[in-house]
């Protein structure tokens, strides 16, 4: 299925994702809301803290993503920062076992990073109100990759903001070509950094197109990243990797709290729980929103077994 996945299905996905006419439709399908609950657990904040629960209670960490895209406007911006200060009072009622279990990620073009004129400085500015109000909780602070086309701007205000709050982290995409010297420059500095294959359809000049040279990439960003001083986080559901990550951490003498598996909401949730029970971190991923159709069309795009996990859930 790889060759016809990468030049046939995943570019179809891709332009699905950015259809406004097979969004509105995809929401008046009947089977719309069972298959979306499985890998968003709802859009209401409620909803949100009851899967946050769960996930606590299995022994696994969380990151939540409050789901807001194509930020049009500063009031906008203005509306998800305020969605993120109350998702960080709601999540500052659990008390997790372990430092570290909680943690929001977000997207600066939902903070205002793609407005006109001054889009860097209000997303750098609301970012910072977020990750203060987290840190004054105790609570961890991931800024998510979005296309190629944002990482100096998303970087930038990654380091800055690190300069008063260390544990900010980003992510770094495997696909990207310029991801390992990336990965060198923020696992010497000590950073939290998720390592992820990649969502976004990127052109050959930027990015790797092949599967095999993209997971090869992964495993070169993999060994910069552990054998470094940082916290690297495992984004990945391939066996391959989740192996590979385990070798290297015991190569480079990591233990168990010095690095962690991530995987998203609703997929390989047997593995997640078997992971965890080795004694490994496993953080779940978990969005929540009204604006799940983005985020649920880019993870089918990721890699086949993802759509097979779609289709799946498509038979109940």
């Amino acid at each position: 299925m790889g060759p016809v996945f990468d030049t046939v299905l995943r570019p179809a996905i891709v332009a699905a994702s950015r259809s406004e006419r097979i969004e509105n439709a995809s929401q008046r399908w009947p089977v719309t809301e069972r298959v979306v609950r499985r890998f968003v657990p709802g859009e209401s904040l409620d909803a949100a803290m009851t899967a946050v629960g769960d996930e606590l209670d299995d022994g696994l960490a969380v990151t939540v993503d409050f789901l807001s895209e194509d930020t049009l406007d500063e009031s906008q911006a203005e509306a998800t920062v305020v969605a993120y200060l109350e998702l960080l009072e709601s999540m500052s009622s659990f008390r997790p076992a372990s430092f570290g279990s909680l943690e929001v990620s977000l997207k600066l073009t939902a903070l205002g990073l793609g407005l006109p004129e001054h889009g860097a400085k209000i997303a750098a500015e609301n970012a910072r109100r977020i990750v203060e109000a987290a840190d004054s909780l105790g609570i961890l602070v991931t800024v998510d990759a979005e296309n190629h086309t944002t990482v100096d701007q998303r970087l930038t205000i990654v380091r800055s903001l690190r300069d008063d709050f260390p544990d900010t982290g980003t992510v770094l995409q495997a696909c990207l070509r310029r991801t390992e010297d990336d990965c060198a420059e923020f696992a010497s500095s000590g950073a939290r950094i998720r390592l992820c294959k990649g969502a976004y359809a990127e052109p050959a000049a930027v990015a790797f197109t092949e599967r095999r040279q993209v997971d090869d990439n992964y495993l070169r960003c993999l060994r910069t990243l552990m054998k470094g001083p940082g916290y690297p986080m495992v984004a990945t559901h391939d066996p391959t990797m989740i192996d590979a990550a385990t070798i290297l951490a015991g190569e480079f003498g990591r233990t168990p709290d010095s690095w962690e598996h991530q995987m998203l909401y609703g997929i390989r949730v047997d593995e997640q729980r078997r992971l965890a029970t080795t004694g490994a971190r496993v953080r779940v991923y978990l969005p929540y929103g009204e604006q799940w159709y983005g985020y649920l069309v880019r993870r089918l795009a990721e890699r086949p077994a993802n759509l097979v996990f779609f289709l799946r859930a498509l038979r109940g």
